[in-house]
């Protein structure tokens, strides 16, 4: 458990706060943080003592009745809102508090199955399946390309470069297209799946840097680096909500490459420190598993550009993932298990 609580905190978020104003929203008893199943009570007080003629509290925007009880709400930080009336004059105070998952995370660990060659000039930053076709996303301004690959053999079978001026990032296919983000472009492109034409493109909107890419079938699902995992609209890139990536003790930022495998977010973080991917609940965003892939990194050519883990492609024929990372000269493919 030890490795555990240092990688939690090591990419732990800020902790959460109130802000300054003539009246303070105050948390019965004194709290921060809340589970699934908690009660919120709160009251309201002006700073010199002035009678409050009433008050109206909200949550995420929403309006609540106190006590309020958690229930079926996305993890993270939550905006708390209160507007009152003093002396006819409207105020409204506010504050976060922070959800967290009830439960730490499960750990877990891996088999090897077999190791490939892969280009080690590969800055990766998004690998997926489809069939047989491994696809690459690489980054790194000058560099950054969109591949396909023969897995077995690392032969890069087609690569489309992009302007020197983009960074590439993520990519995921979805209804024959390929999706690829840029890091501080925003901007996505989409391309033809068979020719890699590109198509068209895409704006960022709050979700301003592009890291990691996956789709559930239905609607994409993109990383910016922070906590959050943003669902997209494949049509037009339009952001549609987000979750925050949670544990039972903080919220975990960095959340880099994405693989969505039989109904959870598979993600790397970019982190030096540990080797590991965190299994998410993509209607929550409570980490369920963390996995522990230390060992491989020290299988790979240790040059001098040697970068993070990144980059996860499951294959649902083998049933088996394919792990590598930026400037790896090895894919490595493994089973993943609980300890």
């Amino acid at each position: 458990m030890k490795w555990m609580s240092l990688f939690l905190t090591l990419i732990a978020l800020k902790s959460c706060g109130s802000n300054d104003s003539s009246v303070k929203i105050t948390i019965k008893p004194n709290a921060n943080t809340f589970v699934h199943g908690d009660s919120l009570q709160l009251s309201l007080k002006h700073k010199k003592g002035i009678t409050i003629d009433s008050t109206h509290y909200f949550l995420n925007e929403q309006s609540i009745t106190l006590p309020y009880v958690f229930t079926d709400e996305k993890l993270g930080d939550q905006q708390l809102s209160a507007i009152s009336f003093v002396a006819g004059e409207k105020i409204t105070a506010t504050r976060s508090v922070r959800l967290l998952n009830p439960s730490p995370p499960a750990l877990w660990t891996y088999a090897l199955l077999n190791e490939y060659p892969h280009d080690q000039e590969a800055y990766t930053q998004g690998l997926e399946f489809d069939g047989e076709t491994l696809y690459e996303s690489t980054g790194l301004k000058g560099k950054s390309s969109l591949r396909k690959v023969d897995y077995t053999t690392g032969e890069v079978k087609q690569s489309i470069p992009l302007d020197d001026s983009y960074f590439g990032e993520g990519l995921t296919l979805l209804n024959n297209k390929v999706y690829q983000l840029t890091w501080q472009s925003n901007t996505g492109f989409i391309y033809d799946k068979e020719s890699l034409t590109m198509e068209s493109s895409f704006p960022f909107d709050q979700s301003k840097e592009g890291w990691g890419l996956s789709n559930d079938g239905e609607f994409l699902y993109k990383s910016d680096g922070t906590a959050k995992i943003w669902k997209l609209d494949p049509a037009t890139g339009k952001e549609l909500s987000y979750i925050e990536v949670t544990t039972h003790k903080t919220i975990l930022t960095n959340i880099n490459e994405l693989e969505w495998v039989n109904g959870k977010i598979f993600a790397n973080t970019y982190q030096f420190q540990k080797e590991v991917i965190l299994i998410i609940d993509p209607s929550t965003g409570a980490v369920e598993g963390v996995v522990d892939l230390k060992g491989l990194k020290s299988k790979v050519a240790q040059i001098p550009s040697l970068n993070v883990l990144n980059g996860i492609a499951y294959h649902p024929q083998r049933k088996s993932f394919f792990i590598t990372g930026k400037n790896w000269s090895k894919l490595f493919e493994v089973t993943l298990q609980k300890k």
